[in-house]
């Protein structure tokens, strides 16, 4: 007789964690040095709207070097006596860079807060007053200045093909290994917390890996249709809608948003990871969608001896590394991991 315990899912080895995902462009054509220092990865938050000037949050545009952000939203807490709740801000930044973006404090009734703190590592560069907190995902996207060091393995005409070809093709949208942890760490914990007998996501670390395993869900969709070369191509427009671009699933509750031929494709392609779906089903996130491709924007490059110094830009939520995969392999100082 077939038992509870004899349809649990085996448990996942390590290898099963592999990200090592599928290129649409081949395998990467160069060598590179990747964030040898602070300065060679540079990112600047585009708001996309102008603080009012009025309201109980106040909004402070910083410039860090070195520094986490979950760390610096930390600081900014216990030096106005609030909350770690009390403070928001729109988008994680990698720490081992130099990143601007905005954060928000909750602040009512203290319209200029004086002085305004000091934080290691950290530059205010303004200031102001608005009436809403800073949500995730709010900001209107993110330019980068990346700089690869010492690139080598292809000649400089390869690499230039290469890009041009980014350029007219896109990425597929990956979700970045920083994602998933060091070594892939954070997804073993979402298979530790789903073999219990009640699994929970608890606190801020719970939702940190349910994120995990939302993106792992995404990318294994993403490695498939990029497989069969079918991740840029656009669904067919309907008697209630547009042709729309592309997308895979971001798990959760609620009815499949796609027809009932992708839907099943989907399905087949997460079979193995049911247990995941159903624990994400049960978290209280809603079925959401993700685009496939990733356009970056006004993508432009120029050579500095042997470095190659990259711009552009891209929506939140979207990682530089999934563009840079597709032209280089990366070798990070060990100080920087």
């Amino acid at each position: 007789m077939t038992t509870e315990s004899d349809m649990a899912p085996a448990p996942l080895r390590a290898a099963d964690f592999s990200l090592d995902f599928p290129f649409s462009l081949g395998r990467p054509v160069a060598i590179a040095g990747f964030r040898t220092l602070c300065a060679d990865f540079v990112v600047e938050e585009e708001l996309g709207f102008t603080p009012e000037g009025g309201g109980e949050h106040l909004y402070l545009h910083i410039r860090k070097e070195n520094q986490n952000t979950r760390w610096v939203a930390k600081l900014l807490a216990e030096y106005f006596a609030v909350e770690e709740q009390a403070v928001g801000y729109s988008g994680l930044k990698d720490r081992h860079a130099i990143t601007s973006q905005w954060f928000s404090i909750h602040l009512p009734g203290a319209e200029n807060p004086l002085p305004l703190p000091i934080v290691e590592g950290c530059e205010i560069l303004a200031s102001s007053r608005h009436p809403r907190k800073l949500r995730p995902g709010t900001h209107l996207r993110n330019h980068f200045e990346i700089r690869l060091r010492d690139v080598s393995g292809s000649s400089r005409q390869e690499i230039d093909a290469r890009l041009e070809a980014i350029v007219v093709n896109g990425v597929p949208n990956y979700f970045g290994e920083q994602r998933f942890g060091i070594d892939g760490g954070n997804l073993r914990e979402v298979e530790k917390i789903l073999a219990q007998r009640q699994p929970r996501f608890k606190g801020r670390r719970g939702g940190l890996y349910l994120s995990a395993a939302r993106s792992w869900l995404f990318n294994q969709v993403l490695a498939a249709r990029v497989l069969d070369n079918s991740w840029r191509a656009a669904q067919a427009a309907t008697d209630d809608s547009a042709a729309t671009q592309a997308d895979g699933p971001l798990w959760g509750r609620g009815r499949s948003q796609v027809d009932a031929e992708l839907a099943a494709r989907e399905a087949d392609i997460l079979a193995p990871w049911q247990h995941w779906c159903h624990g994400l089903e049960h978290s209280g996130l809603k079925q959401e969608r993700r685009p496939l491709a990733l356009m970056p924007g006004n993508l432009q490059w120029r050579w500095e001896g042997s470095d190659l110094i990259l711009q552009f830009s891209l929506p939140p939520g979207c990682y530089a590394t999934a563009v840079l995969r597709e032209l280089a392999v990366l070798t990070v100082p060990e100080a920087m991991v």
